[in-house]
């Protein structure tokens, strides 16, 4: 796991938190924050894999060599 996984996955979970308190409490401004948040941390776990992809990739065709 990569740090921009990572960090969709702690974002995510924070705007879950925010849109749930925003719901209980009645406050639609925390409610759409914690939507957007959630957007965007799926957008940025989506490019955390995306990124371990593609260094998988680059490691299988250009392999380390130990010497």
């Amino acid at each position: 796991m990569n740090k921009n996984t990572a960090s969709g996955n702690l974002k995510q979970v924070k705007g879950s938190v925010k849109e749930a308190l925003g719901k209980v409490i009645g406050n639609d401004g925390l409610e759409a924050e914690g939507a957007i948040e959630k957007v965007a941390g799926k957008n940025q776990e989506k490019l955390g894999k995306k990124q371990e992809k593609a260094e998988d990739a680059a490691e299988k065709t250009n392999p380390k060599t130990n010497n």
